[in-house]
């Protein structure tokens, strides 16, 4: 069985407008099945602890929910909706997550194991960065390993 790179960028939303919810939603899906790749926690302390504090979910709750239920995208935000705190902030939590800047050890890290360096590339934020390090990783597992 092989196990699935999450290639859903953090800067994406979904309909709720939260930005990451979808990439955390996969990962913790593929993780429920025991499907997601070694490189990837199902929540981590980055953009997945950030998204689930900035709307008041605990974290435990919501991974169980995922695992047994196995929701759809949109019947997970749906859940998100009844469950999360009445005045989480949405435009601060986005703002935050295109905001952040990884250091610039993670930022060598990601340039080198793509092949480049900071003169070929000008992304700084994380999001950017991830979707780097994901693209690299996929390719790496699926087109070459």
């Amino acid at each position: 069985m092989s196990k699935i790179v999450p290639t859903i960028s953090s800067g994406i939303a979904g309909p709720l407008g939260v930005l990451h919810l979808p990439r955390f939603w996969q990962k913790a899906s593929l993780d429920s099945v025991g499907k997601l790749h070694d490189e990837y926690p199902a929540c981590g302390d980055g953009f997945d602890q950030m998204t689930l504090d900035a709307l008041g979910l605990d974290k435990e709750t919501t991974l169980n929910h995922i695992a047994t239920n196995k929701p759809s995208y949109t019947a997970f935000e749906a859940w998100v909706k009844e469950n999360m705190k009445s005045d989480a902030d949405i435009g601060a939590h986005n703002a935050a997550v295109t905001g952040y800047i990884h250091d610039d050890d993670t930022r060598g890290e990601v340039f080198g194991a793509a092949g480049l360096c900071d003169e070929d590339c000008a992304c700084r934020d994380a999001v950017n960065l991830n979707n780097i390090d994901d693209w690299t990783i996929f390719h790496a597992q699926e087109i070459v390993g």
